[in-house]
């Protein structure tokens, strides 16, 4: 047993000593804490600083900037309900019969705004205003057969625009009085001064210097023998004219029988036929042709002018009826941009600025001064007879005769 014990301890022994010598050797390699060995040669190089790992960069945050308000923007404003004046006058016969002006030229002198001088206020501080010219514009020698004529030479057209008129119709029984010459000539004329005008049976819109857009219809027709507008080529115009969606429609009409003031008992049908222009769509009756004041009617949220008179009238030095006015229309656009027709002002006028009758003279054999007449529209001064009288033909109160047209001193002066 004791020989058994001693061979086992000197194999121990035997073992032990040979564990040592592998352990010094480095066999086995070098222990270390991880869990698997190191190669030596791994172990022994120092790390380059490209080998060290970069530790990750925590970014610091900029301080958060306050957001940029947001401007607050305007309130975009309402539009303003605005105020317009249109104003409308009568015959413009800016000369006398042709070889023979009626001293019209004379009396201008060459200054073209003579004859609107005592009313221009009226026409510059207004939006818009329409007359009628009754003569041609030409340079050319024309002859007529016509018993009353007039031809003004193209210069002439700058009394309507030192006037300040901005609108003529020139459908009326003088557009032909010298036939297709004189239409194309005084058509050219008033394109190349500027001047806006209608011809007939002619419809057409037209912008105002604030934006009004006016649909303007212009016709003169005989088709009935007594002037009255042909009904069914109205219709027709301010139909179209409505499919244009104009602010206003005006229809200008060269109608009536001459210095008549009644016109509802004198042509009756004349105003009836106005009466369905407005049911149709029209907004203004705008009238010419008898040379005196008519009465102006409110029908079914229209206005019709049946005359407005003579207004400028180089036809002669002696008018018939001296009594004209302006009538000035107001006319409304809300901020939604909707337009209706206001108030109206009538401005009672002389077609002269001189005396008409010898006023030392007795009313009752007071007779007009042959040659009144200076062709220079005049406003009369309010609560005079005569203001009174005009301002009562044109707002229906008139009660006196209709007027008789003398001619005895037209025939004097043209042979």
């Amino acid at each position: 047993m004791k020989k058994f014990l001693g061979v086992f301890v000197f194999l121990f022994a035997l073992i032990a000593l040979s564990l040592l010598v592998l352990l010094r050797s480095g066999l086995f390699g070098s222990v270390t804490g991880d869990r698997f060995p190191v190669p030596a040669a791994a172990s022994a190089a120092p790390l380059s600083p490209a080998d060290t790992p970069t530790p990750p960069v925590h970014m610091t945050p900029d301080p958060t900037a306050e957001p940029t308000a947001e401007p607050t923007p305007e309130p975009t404003p309402e539009a303003e309900p605005e105020s317009f004046t249109v104003s409308f006058i009568g015959d413009l016969t800016l000369t006398g019969s042709p070889g023979v002006p009626v001293n019209f030229e004379g009396t201008m002198n060459g200054d073209f705004g003579y004859p609107f001088s005592n009313v221009k206020q009226y026409f510059t501080d207004d939006e818009y205003t329409i007359g009628n010219l009754e003569c041609s514009f030409s340079d050319q020698y024309l002859s007529s057969i016509e018993y009353f004529s007039f031809r003004a030479p193209t210069t002439s057209a700058n009394i309507l625009l030192e006037g300040g008129v901005d609108f003529v119709t020139t459908a009326n029984n003088h557009t032909e009085d010298f036939h297709e010459a004189g239409k194309r000539d005084t058509w050219a004329t008033l394109e190349s001064y500027g001047m806006p005008f209608g011809k007939n049976d002619e419809a057409k819109i037209v912008t105002t210097p604030n934006g009004l857009k006016l649909g303007i219809y212009c016709q003169y027709s005989d088709r009935y023998g007594d002037y009255r507008p042909d009904e069914e080529k109205a219709l027709a115009a301010i139909r179209e004219l409505k499919a244009q969606e104009p602010d206003l429609i005006i229809c200008a009409f060269h109608m009536g029988v001459e210095l008549n003031y009644y016109p509802e008992k004198k042509t009756p049908e004349t105003c009836a036929i106005c009466r369905r222009c407005i049911d149709e769509g029209a907004d203004i009756i705008y009238g010419s042709h008898p040379h005196c004041l008519q009465p102006i009617e409110e029908y079914n949220g229209g206005l019709i002018l049946y005359s407005m008179g003579n207004f400028s009238s180089g036809a002669s030095s002696m008018p018939s009826d001296q009594d004209t006015a302006i009538v000035q229309l107001t006319v409304e656009r809300d901020s939604n941009g909707k337009v209706s027709l206001g108030s109206y002002t009538i401005i009672p006028c002389c077609v002269s600025s001189l005396p008409i009758t010898e006023p030392s003279l007795a009313a009752g054999v007071r007779g007009k001064y042959v040659d009144y007449n200076d062709f220079r529209p005049t406003p009369y001064k309010e609560g005079t007879d005569d203001y009174a009288r005009a301002l009562s033909k044109i707002d229906g109160t008139y009660d006196g005769p209709d007027g008789k047209a003398d001619y005895t001193n037209w025939h004097e002066q043209h042979g």
